[in-house]
């Protein structure tokens, strides 16, 4: 049995003071005060004033500190799972790339592994961004391995895919929908050359996520609203590239006055340069140049990101004067709501997994515990 003393605690529609977090792989009881009676917890965490709020969940990352989804080994996956946790996220879904089937399936196959057995931040499933995109909105995909959406070619993977990315205008996009959807697979719009029309129906067949909003489909124009329009006219779920590069801050204000707080999930897409220095890299097999936090290919299209999500906290916040709890509601319940996770992620209640991070004013990360476990 474990304790946390001392913190802000980030619950539902509050924030607790004076309150004491006692917990073991579960979240066992909130106390009010400091006392801890006759429990005598093992450890106590001092929070010396800081927030603890549930842990973060990321639904769209490729890589980070040199490692990739997409690399044909486990190492990179564990890597990934043990660097993002310094960033206050305690559970992800490792993001695939428009590569070769027998590749995207192999890490697959890695990922499902590791989905018992992470060294930091839980591995919730598979993101499948790709291959069942646009040429036309292929962004930093490899436009040679693109093919149409087929059910058949996922589904001895359904267990592990939580997330799948799709242009829905492609042949054979609307019974593929119906199938994802009745395998619990979550659709996503994006890459894509969708009219609204074509997006509309696609929402009403299933699909229920916008993938990275604003990026690689067709824009908001008032004569053809597009993909940006079916978002904005509907109840999907946004992605949103909190960057500052991806969608400038005056947009993020936009689209969280449109869509409210339930409606977007701050998500960092970042590829493995992230939490490194400026240079050249690699992503989906194509070479990526990093400057001044801009992650594009060589022909110019971002590719990805750099962004953590403790920074993409601190720009959406002073952005859009968001309050602090409604912006964590964007990383945790959200998400959470999203991968029916939230039976056990995504909230502090008794009986939950004890995913939390603590962190000060500014979103800096002074610890992160996954289930009950002091990973960073």
């Amino acid at each position: 049995m474990k304790a946390i003393v001392n913190a802000r605690i980030i619950k539902d529609n509050s924030i607790l003071e004076g309150y004491t977090v006692i917990f073991e792989e579960k979240i066992l009881r909130l106390l009010e005060g400091n006392a801890l009676n006759s429990l005598e917890p093992e450890e106590v965490f001092d929070a010396a004033g800081r927030y603890l709020s549930p842990g973060f969940i990321d639904v769209h990352i490729h890589g980070c500190l040199g490692n990739d989804t997409m690399d044909d080994n486990e190492s990179s996956l564990r890597s990934i799972s043990k660097s993002i946790a310094a960033t206050g996220v305690t559970a992800f879904l490792p993001t695939t790339m428009t590569m070769g089937f027998p590749m995207i399936e192999r890490s697959i196959n890695r990922i499902r592994t590791l989905m018992e057995d992470a060294p930091g931040a839980s591995v919730l499933g598979c993101h499948l961004e790709g291959p069942f995109i646009s040429e036309e909105y292929k962004g930093a995909q490899d436009g040679r391995y693109i093919r149409r959406p087929d059910f058949k070619t996922i589904e001895g993977l359904s267990d592990v895919i939580r997330i799948v990315t799709i242009a829905p205008e492609e042949e054979g996009a609307e019974e593929f929908i119906e199938s994802c959807v009745s395998q619990g697979i979550v659709v996503a719009i994006g890459h894509t050359k969708a009219s609204y029309e074509q997006a509309m129906r696609a929402i009403r067949k299933g699909a229920s996520h916008i993938t990275h909003i604003f990026n690689a489909m067709t824009p908001l124009n008032h004569r053809e609203p597009g993909v940006v329009g079916a978002a904005m006219d509907s109840s999907v779920v946004c992605e949103l590239i909190a960057d500052n590069i991806h969608v400038n801050p005056a947009v993020q204000r936009i689209l969280l006055k449109v869509k409210g707080v339930e409606g977007i999930i701050l998500v960092t897409d970042a590829m493995k340069a992230c939490l490194l220095e400026d240079g050249e890299y690699e992503l989906g097999g194509q070479r990526v140049v990093v400057k001044n936090e801009e992650a594009r290919l060589p022909a110019g299209n971002l590719a990805g990101s750099v962004l953590t999500l403790d920074k993409a906290l601190r720009n959406f916040t002073a952005n859009t004067g968001i309050g602090l709890i409604d912006a964590i509601k964007t990383v945790t319940e959200n998400p959470a709501r999203v991968l029916k996770a939230n039976d056990r992620k995504g909230s502090i209640d008794i009986g939950k997994d004890a995913d939390f991070a603590l962190f000060d004013d500014s979103f800096n990360i002074y610890a992160t515990f996954v289930k009950g476990k002091k990973v960073y």
